[in-house]
């Protein structure tokens, strides 16, 4: 698991550049795995639906590759912390979800399961607590949560759906 699983900025350095995809594919906890499992299963399911099978999985995986990206990227230079492992889907889960979210913007969602909110804020608000809690890092405070693998996954989705929406033909005038 630490040699072939296990993400950080000192691994990739050492070669292991294949910890960028098999993290994503990887947890340690179970809170964890369930949490990214249920909002995989949540807006998964739609995003295949519109994106197809072949399309949803390709993106899915890019995504995941910059959220390690993010990762090691912001542990090295922005927290000077290079070794700080990290391991789990969540780059490519926040891909997903922003990415949904610019697709239905208008959708109900619910943060926390609880507070209804429309797709676009929910985007909004989870791009914003990833900034709040990266500043807190840097700071020498915060959580130890993968903020720069959540914001690498968040801004795939956001450049995803910049590229989808220039391929889309113009709507008919009527």
């Amino acid at each position: 698991m630490l040699d072939h699983f296990l993400l950080s900025w000192s691994r990739f350095t050492q070669g292991r550049y294949w910890v960028l995809i098999t993290s994503v594919f990887s947890h340690n906890l179970l809170w964890h795995f369930v949490l990214n499992m249920f909002v995989l299963n949540n807006f998964g399911r739609i995003l295949e639906t519109v994106l197809g099978p072949w399309r949803f999985l390709r993106f899915y995986i890019v995504a995941g590759i910059i959220g390690s990206f993010g990762h090691i990227l912001v542990s090295a230079f922005l927290l000077h912390e290079p070794a700080l492992p990290a391991l789990g889907a969540s780059g490519a889960i926040s891909g997903l979800v922003v990415l949904f979210c610019f697709l239905f913007p208008k959708e109900k969602i619910l943060l926390l399961g609880l507070i209804p909110v429309s797709a676009f804020w929910g985007a909004f608000l989870l791009i914003g607590l990833d900034v709040w809690g990266l500043v807190a890092q840097s700071n020498g405070g915060g959580l130890p949560i993968g903020h720069g693998a959540h914001l690498g996954g968040a801004f795939t989705g956001i450049f995803y759906y910049l590229l989808i929406r220039s391929k889309r033909p113009p709507a008919a005038i009527t």
